[in-house]
């Protein structure tokens, strides 16, 4: 009875919130998720006219070095994104990003040779990195309970505008490209030496976008509370009001330890911890071992196989963002009604089932429709689950004052997990053939299963600190 008196009373207090100051704050925070999504897909639409520039194209080492080299600087910023955000606040180092993202993409745009290209590529992993693990905290530190699987999954709305946008860029630059364009005529045309350093170079505009809504964003107020409490309070108290914020004040400080300035990461491996550290990492590289990056990362492979010419593939590319953030859409509206797991369960279903239909097909040597409808059903599943739900949890199950730190683990773990996909993935379907890797990530789907089905706690509509206690 009492928890259900605390939990009125929570809810009452926060039925002032102002959700268009709170939501404005979250666009801010997702744009990083927009230049997340545009950066990491940008490569694949590229890949069919940079692997001609740099005469990589028929070295599958090489190739997987190309799409796979941003994943460690993604490694790289996700892991220090966590000791950034405790130290100097979630918002300063999502303003790096921002910066990151706009150089790093004029420096590709620019660059001359193979090693130049990688150094740039894994630069921008970095501004990944960080974007991918801070704006989700972010957001999740600033929703309301009731509200914040939809405002988190926002962010995952954003990933995929940001892959829509790139792949409609990329596309409209090489929209004339002849049908059955050759190798050759593609390495000396002007496609081969220019298009795809523009679809690198317009990655610059969103980012001075990102660049300007973090700028005039405020800090969130879990990380005030620990360094300037009274500004937290007037921060709490212009989303919601007095009310709002002595009780937001209130639970968040009650979470908090009195000492807890700074945070040890030995603090993430005490008894207490270890089960939302391991729910954490294992649904982070699921998301990625489930396979669906790489229809997004080695487009051109994928739809080759299944009978289609580079100008189709280019295409079909942009139906596959089409469907991702239509499905989004439909994700923010079943996030906070339907639960999280429900939706991580069929996810993970679905793709296991659409997985094998896939390898039977490619087994078959059946091609064309057929097989981009069922690359799209995918996607659409992948965009209402696994997609949207990973970055929620992975920002609902923390305790406060571990959350940044908890967050760059399982988020690094996800690029490293990420990182294996993307590289091993031509020398999977050389040696397996397509039928074969898909035949696998069907296995990891039903592993993934097995294990939302037995770890993983329903989260909706609860308090970041209700979840804590």
């Amino acid at each position: 009875m009492n928890d259900i008196h605390r939990e009125s009373s929570v809810s009452g207090a926060r039925s002032d919130v102002r959700l268009v100051l709170v939501v404005a704050m979250s666009l801010a925070a997702a744009m990083g998720g927009l230049l997340f999504g545009w950066d990491w897909v940008v490569i694949g639409g590229a890949k069919p006219f940079f692997e001609r520039y740099f005469a990589i194209s028929d070295d599958p080492v090489l190739s997987g070095w190309a799409n796979s080299c941003a994943l460690l600087g993604c490694f790289a910023g996700a892991m220090s994104g966590g000791s950034l955000s405790e130290v100097f606040g979630r918002k300063r180092p999502l303003l790096v990003a921002a910066i990151l993202f706009g150089v790093t993409s004029i420096g590709n745009a620019l660059a001359d040779s193979f090693t130049v290209f990688v150094a740039w590529r894994i630069l921008g992993g970095v501004a990944i990195g960080l974007a991918s693990s801070l704006s989700p905290l972010y957001i999740a530190e600033i929703a309301p309970a009731r509200t914040r699987g939809r405002l988190v999954a926002l962010n995952q709305l954003a990933i995929v505008v940001g892959v829509l946008s790139a792949q409609l860029v990329n596309w409209s630059l090489v929209r004339n490209l002849p049908v059955n364009a050759t190798d050759a005529f593609i390495a000396d045309s002007w496609y081969g030496h220019f298009a795809w350093r523009w679809m690198f170079a317009i990655t610059a505009i969103p980012s001075l976008l990102f660049m300007v809504g973090m700028a005039f964003a405020p800090e969130s107020p879990r990380w005030l509370v620990k360094r300037r409490p009274e500004e937290a309070r007037a921060l709490l108290a212009r989303i919601g009001g007095a009310a709002y914020a002595d009780t937001a004040l209130a639970e968040i400080q009650k979470t908090l330890s009195a000492t807890s300035k700074s945070v040890s990461w030995r603090l993430l491996l005490a008894p207490e911890l270890r089960r939302a550290l391991l729910v954490g990492v294992v649904l982070a590289v699921f998301q990625q071992w489930c396979g669906i990056n790489v229809i997004f990362n080695y487009a051109e492979e994928i739809f080759r196989a299944s009978g289609f010419d580079i100008s189709d593939v280019v295409s079909n590319i942009a139906w596959t963002g089409s469907v991702n953030l239509a499905f989004t859409l439909v994700a923010l509206g079943l996030v906070d009604r339907v639960g999280r797991r429900p939706l991580m369960l069929f996810g993970a279903a679905s793709l296991a089932v659409i997985y094998t239909v896939l390898a039977i097909c490619f087994s078959a040597a059946i091609s064309g429709l057929p097989m981009l409808c069922l690359v799209l059903a995918a996607i659409a599943c992948y965009a209402i689950s696994l997609a949207p739900v990973t970055w929620v949890v992975i920002a609902e199950i923390f305790p406060n004052r571990i959350r940044g730190a908890a967050i760059a683990v399982a988020v690094g773990a996800l690029w490293a997990a990420s990182f294996a996909l993307t590289y091993t993935f031509p020398m999977l379907n050389s040696r397996l053939g397509s039928a074969g890797v898909f035949y696998l990530y069907a296995s990891v789907c039903v592993a993934g299963f097995l294990f939302v089905y037995r770890y993983l706690r329903e989260t909706k509509g609860r308090s970041l600190e209700e979840l804590e206690s």
